[in-house]
């Protein structure tokens, strides 16, 4: 390369990198790339590479850091206070993933199960009441991971509508004052479910953690068990609505993957993870060096921002044979969609459960499911935020 490439970047097809990414690909697995105000910063590529720094306590998640990297103007709109769990180093990060892991272990997300297809279903038969033709992430991929997420936290479903705006307002603006009203009015939305709470216990998540904390003294933080809800409500609906809908267009375009999986739903949970490293919707992790650190022949120093292209990452050729090739055979469990190391979301088992569910019953209800417009003015999100659909509009 002779000029570091810009990041981040629009997609130009929905599921694969940006064509602007191809000097990136393959060669050292850490390279120089530029954000949007000019800095300098380490993008890594390399999957063995992003292994090892994900686990370096030397690189800090802190977003409060004076270096932290900025990626974009419209990020500048969440620097102005920490994003519990993921912005915050150990022992505070490790005080609030314990708080929360006995809601999302695998057997407790085992036990949502049916009520995850209950609610599938649901939507389905409201959707195929209405006739033959649908907008599938405003019918089924978006209010889908929504009930799902609003009856894990004891969040009424009613207020949907609301936060679903929100989450919309704070990820893509866009305005800088969209982003930062967005986050005011959720968070005031959170606490006030949380006082009446306290007033009047329900179910559901935050329901518990009050109960659990309300006998050890000094503990228990309303403010901050709203920003936790926060982010769990922003990433409990919003990631996976996106990979619900980018994975159902990306297998219209791949008529001979759909097949396989309509002939032989016992490959749903090799696909879910396929299709998570193939589509790699959170592009780009950030962390910020603390310390000097030696990694892949290079340097990276004190106050340098790294930033992790897990589309990148997720087709390193020395990891995945033919990484552009969507393929159900191969052992796809190692991806690092959903991170790595102490960071690695804490949802991975919800999500993974939500997607293949989608997915199965989409197959099973909507047997002649195809698009409705065709495939390149089907709308995707830009390149600095999650990866998605804005609008799929099908039949069947």
């Amino acid at each position: 390369m002779t000029e570091p490439v810009a990041f981040p970047q629009d997609r130009t097809c929905p599921y694969h990198p940006p064509a602007a990414y191809d000097p990136l690909r393959g060669g050292p697995p850490l390279k120089r790339v530029t954000f949007f105000d000019g800095r300098p910063v380490w993008a890594v590529t390399g999957h063995a590479t992003a292994r090892e720094l994900l686990g370096d306590p030397r690189l800090s998640s802190d977003s409060q850091n004076p270096a932290w990297p900025v990626p974009s103007a419209r990020y500048v709109g969440l620097l102005n206070r920490r994003t519990p769990l993921l912005q915050v180093d150990d022992p505070e990060h490790r005080r609030q993933r314990r708080l929360l892991i006995p809601s999302f272990t695998l057997k407790r997300v085992q036990s949502l199960r049916p009520g995850i297809e209950e609610t599938a279903d649901g939507l389905l038969d409201s959707l195929l009441s209405r006739g033959n033709e649908a907008e599938l992430v405003g019918e089924f991929a978006l209010p889908m991971p929504s009930k799902v997420i609003c009856r894990l936290l004891g969040v009424p479903f009613a207020d949907h509508d609301f936060f679903e705006e929100q989450a919309r307002r704070l990820l893509r603006g866009p305005e800088l004052s969209d982003v930062e009203d967005a986050r005011d009015r959720l968070e005031g939305y959170l606490r006030r479910i949380i006082e009446e709470k306290q007033v009047r216990p329900g179910e559901g998540l935050l329901d518990e953690i009050i109960r659990e904390q309300a006998d050890v003294e000094g503990e228990f933080d309303p403010q901050e068990l709203a920003e936790l809800a926060f982010i769990l409500l922003i990433g409990g609906h919003e990631t996976t609505a996106n990979m619900i809908s980018l994975s159902v267009f990306t297998l219209l375009q791949h008529p001979e993957r759909l097949a396989e999986l309509r002939a032989d739903r016992a490959l749903l949970p090799t696909a879910v993870e396929e299709l998570m490293r193939h589509l790699s919707i959170v592009e780009g992790m950030l962390r910020v060096a603390t310390e000097d650190i030696e990694v892949a022949g290079e340097t990276i120093r004190k106050d340098e921002g790294v930033v992790f292209s897990l589309s990148l990452v997720n087709r390193d050729e020395s990891v995945y044979s033919h990484p552009d090739v969507l393929d159900w055979q191969r052992p796809a469990r190692h991806h690092i969609g959903f991170g790595y190391g102490i960071h690695q979301c804490l949802g991975q088992n919800l999500a993974r459960a939500e997607l293949e569910i989608a997915l199965d019953r989409l197959l099973t209800r909507l047997p002649g499911l195809r698009l409705a417009a065709p495939a390149e003015e089907i709308p995707h999100k830009p390149g600095d935020t999650i990866q998605g659909i804005v609008q799929l509009p099908v039949t069947w």
